[in-house]
């Protein structure tokens, strides 16, 4: 037993990795979709009202409160300095209810906007939504044109940020 619970993460990342949403259908230069989305709190963002004013960085994530989108989330909250001093939002995208992704956000005491795509629809139309019925580990880099500027499907969770921001800085 203890053998299977030690596999067990390998197994369900090598898992998560073959279901599919894998963001085939946009391409890097192509306008973003655009999607109006609320928080845990009901407050509403939508791509659109970010265009001609600054780059924006959406990232999809499975599952709130998992290893693997905790470290991502933490990440983002212990560089979220240097996106602000920019004016460039981060807005992480999950199909969790507003209920589950308002818990993770007080437990780790997140502070930029965790967006619920409870119906799926955005995660549907940037290709992210996977075979599971969850997102993918996938990041947009939204210019301020609202064109995907750039498209990382290999996240390194524990530094997703900082390899992130030196990217959308320069589209400042």
């Amino acid at each position: 037993m203890k053998t299977l619970s030690k596999l067990f993460p390998a197994l369900v990342i090598l898992l998560l990795s073959s279901c599919g949403g894998t963001a085939q259908n946009l391409k890097e230069g192509e306008k973003a979709p655009d999607f109006t989305l609320q928080d845990s709190y009901g407050k509403s963002y939508s791509l659109s009202q970010y265009k001609g004013v600054a780059p924006v960085v959406v990232y999809f994530y499975p599952k709130a409160s998992t290893p693997g989108c905790t470290k991502e989330a933490c990440s983002f909250r212990d560089n979220i300095s240097k996106f602000k001093e920019k004016n460039i939002p981060v807005f992480g995208i999950s199909v969790d209810s507003k209920e589950k992704i308002k818990n993770f956000i007080d437990e780790y005491h997140l502070n930029f906007p965790l967006l619920s795509d409870e119906n799926k629809d955005v995660s549907k139309s940037y290709g992210v939504l996977n075979k599971l019925g969850i997102d993918s580990r996938i990041t947009f880099i939204i210019d301020k044109e609202g064109k995907i500027y750039k498209i990382i499907r290999d996240v390194d969770v524990a530094k997703h940020s900082e390899d992130v921001y030196p990217i959308v800085a320069k589209l400042m």
